[in-house]
């Protein structure tokens, strides 16, 4: 009986292991000799374009057939038109990847005019980082701290891309929710021109991810040409712990739940790598187990130590479940938004 016990165990071992070589096998042939295209939903330059053309390196070489990895920009409307172009033009091949900001599966729920994509329909890769946003204010406003903001007599501008994306929406719920005197000049392609606009005091300054900003921002944080005033994260990053919470300045329950709202959407789900609608489930595992392979590479890692890029990342499992648990919303808290981020 025992001797039989283990014959069964050895077959199912073999046949387990040739399955799994059948479907490497299979991937090889599917990838082998092709391309695969990464459109960036804003402009070359910023964290987004930054991130991708890092992992762009590194992928291919865990696609089993090793195709070519391309990037390209497709900026508009805060990251809406590589949307909708993922959602309805992409062929689902397997063949183009979208990469956009994920704070536009909060503008669904809100109804924005224009969206033409269902975020449950995508097939869901993965996400290279979990963002922590963060104000960052230009030194020659004169203001350095929250307190002097609260107290200012002339509204700061802060740049910004679009309804959307974290820069608009982060910027806009912390008017609301905390009475900042504020502007959001939107219309820019990327943080990368929004930059620009800073440093020529067109603007002064911006709501961006701390982690685009230690890379991408690295000259102006070190000269202490701006300054961190606050985050907009449930909880204080690692690397700027004496940056101020935006919930501890909100005055009522219903403001800390906005923010904390604004905050999920513009977090765990806001560096989305998807597929089409309608690609095979097993494309759809052969790129995630790519991705996550991606992530563990020590050439990736030591390259993005080198650019000052945080790797936190997400399974594409855990960034569908983070899309599915936004949808759900509550309605009370999505009627508020909608008249905030509208």
């Amino acid at each position: 009986m025992r001797s039989l016990r283990l014959l069964a165990i050895l077959c199912v071992a073999i046949l387990t292991i040739d399955t799994a070589g059948e479907n490497h096998a299979g991937a090889a042939a599917y990838y082998e000799g092709k391309a695969i295209r990464i459109i960036v939903g804003t402009s070359p330059g910023g964290g987004y374009d930054t991130y991708t053309r890092l992992i762009a390196r590194h992928f291919g070489k865990h696609i089993p057939g090793e195709p070519t990895i391309i990037v390209d920009n497709m900026p508009g409307a805060g990251g809406l038109l590589s949307a909708n172009h993922m959602f309805k033009v992409a062929k689902p091949d397997g063949l183009t990847i979208g990469h956009f900001v994920g704070g536009q599966f909060l503008q669904q729920l809100l109804g924005k005019p224009g969206i033409e994509f269902d975020a449950l329909k995508f097939g869901y890769i993965g996400v290279p980082a979990q963002d922590n946003f963060v104000v960052a204010i230009a030194k020659s406003s004169g203001v350095a701290t929250m307190e002097q903001w609260l107290a200012a007599k002339t509204p700061l501008k802060l740049g910004a891309i679009a309804p959307g994306d974290g820069t608009y929406d982060t910027a806009k719920i912390l008017e609301a929710t905390l009475g900042l005197p504020l502007q959001v000049v939107s219309g820019y392609k990327g943080t990368a021109p929004i930059r620009l606009a800073v440093n020529s005091n067109e603007v002064h300054g911006l709501s961006n991810s701390w982690q685009s900003f230690r890379s991408t921002w690295r000259k102006e944080l070190d000269s202490g040409e701006v300054s961190m005033i606050v985050q907009l994260s449930l909880k204080s990053h690692a690397d700027i712990t004496k940056v101020p919470l935006a919930v501890n300045f909100a005055k009522s329950e219903e403001a800390r739940k906005l923010i904390a709202a604004v905050a999920q959407s513009h977090g765990a789900a806001v560096r989305p790598y998807l597929l089409p609608p309608g690609t095979r489930l097993d494309v759809v595992e052969i790129l995630r187990k790519a991705f996550n392979d991606t992530m563990k590479d020590p050439e990736l890692v030591a390259e993005a130590a080198k650019a000052n890029l945080e790797f936190n990342p997400g399974t594409g499992e855990e960034l569908e479940k983070n899309v599915r648990e936004l949808l759900r919303l509550d309605a009370a808290l999505v009627a508020k938004l909608k008249d905030i981020l509208k």
